[in-house]
């Protein structure tokens, strides 16, 4: 189950622009133009429907997963909606005499440098690249709403060719031949973009259809749109509220709507959460109409095969009813408190004048721990309307909130 409205939405920004393509002005020296970059060889192993791969999610509700590289174990992240796999400047995995400039990236919240390391070895499940390299930029732990920050976000140049089975339920993935149908269920189309270079599919939005749509494993929240789409849609009669997510760039803050339901390709779900981004958002200034991510997709098993142009989605998910808020609080999450990251507009929070970067350290009288995220604890943001929650700050004072239905 997703857990986003306990914490805050925080979101693995696809990282899809960079400014280093081929037939641009010549690089300096010191920069590595994506033209020249190794791809590497990439081979499955004659086993590897075997070959799981673990995960258990972050408190940004993203798949987290340890893997190899150069021989090393890394902290993982699964995103699709990443051109090119992210190495954290951070990491010990970094080997500074290799390390190159690589110009910069957009994602969200605002353009971001990355650098190009070349790598030797890289080991993902059954997969094995020789050769090729990895993008360098920050990774902040905001981006993933746990307490430290990950190595690696796995992107698009690691997996996209092959089927990737993403077992939501079982907390585990592998990857398999493209082409590979392990399992049957609702079918959908999915492409890998030229220009953008990741998962992309088309949705039906009330009276809109919204395409093209990043397919983002990275991207904790359900389905994000813009503007100019949830417009197309026509479904402005809907209640609707504030967020915040996290990117590689920064916070971006978008409106919040549950809608009846939304179709991708034969799949009609009910109840989902839609976050509306301002004009001028990410998603359009990339080009395109928004992304799904893991809040969605973790309703169901799912196979995402590019290459043979499907994405397969099997549960009984369509009617899934998401979380709602009942307090308006999001909270980012360190091992003794929890900071207050956004006030929801219209949220009783809101109205008993909360602000961000409030502190949070017990509640009801129970201390904030470091198991929090996953403790019967953090369901207070989300309990029944009515009920009247004691919130503590780190120097003793203590607030009552009264939960209710906002939007």
């Amino acid at each position: 189950m997703r857990r986003l409205l306990v914490l805050a939405p925080l979101l693995i920004a696809p990282l899809v622009v960079a400014t280093t393509h081929a037939g641009q002005q010549a690089s300096p020296p010191s920069v590595v133009a994506e033209a020249t970059r190794d791809p590497g060889t990439g081979r499955l192993a004659d086993d590897t429907e075997n070959r799981w791969v673990p995960f258990t999610l972050t408190p940004g509700n993203q798949i987290h997963f340890t893997m190899t590289l150069d021989g090393r174990p890394v902290s993982a992240i699964l995103d699709t909606g990443v051109s090119f796999t992210v190495l954290a400047r951070t990491s010990k995995a970094v080997v500074q005499k290799r390390l190159r400039s690589g110009g910069s990236a957009t994602a969200i919240g605002g353009a971001v440098a990355v650098g190009w390391m070349p790598t030797r070895r890289v080991e993902l499940g059954g997969l094995t690249r020789t050769g090729g390299g990895v993008t360098v930029a920050d990774l902040p732990a905001i981006a993933t709403g746990d307490a430290e920050p990950v190595d690696l976000l796995v992107g698009r140049d690691l997996t996209a060719l092959y089927a990737l089975d993403i077992d939501y339920a079982g907390k585990r993935f592998r990857l398999l031949p493209s082409g590979r149908m392990p399992f049957a269920g609702a079918v959908a189309p999915l492409t890998i973009s030229a220009q953008r270079r990741v998962y992309e599919s088309a949705i039906r939005l009330g009276a809109g259809r919204l395409a093209p749509v990043i397919v983002d494993t990275g991207d904790g929240s359900s389905v994000t749109v813009t503007r100019a789409g949830w417009t197309a849609a026509r479904l402005d009669r809907l209640p609707a509220t504030s967020t915040i997510g996290f990117g590689l760039g920064g916070a971006s803050v978008n409106d919040l709507a549950i809608v009846p339901h939304l179709t991708l390709g034969t799949l009609d779900a009910q109840n989902v959460e839609v976050r509306i981004e301002p004009p001028g958002g990410f998603s359009q200034s990339i080009g395109v109409a928004g992304r799904i991510g893991s809040g969605f997709l973790g309703r169901y098993r799912v196979l995402l095969d590019p290459y043979a142009g499907r994405m397969v989605l099997k549960g009984d998910g369509t009617q899934t009813t998401p979380l709602r808020s009942t307090s308006g609080l999001l909270v980012g999450v360190a091992p003794d408190r929890l900071r207050v990251l956004h006030v929801m507009r219209g949220s009783p929070a809101e109205a008993a004048g909360w602000r961000t970067d409030d502190l949070i350290c017990a509640i009801d009288g129970q201390p904030v721990t470091r198991d929090y995220a996953t403790s019967p604890l953090a369901r207070w943001s989300v309990a029944a309307p009515g009920t009247v929650v004691r919130l503590s700050d780190c120097e003793g004072r203590t607030r009552a909130l009264t939960l209710r239905r906002f939007y």
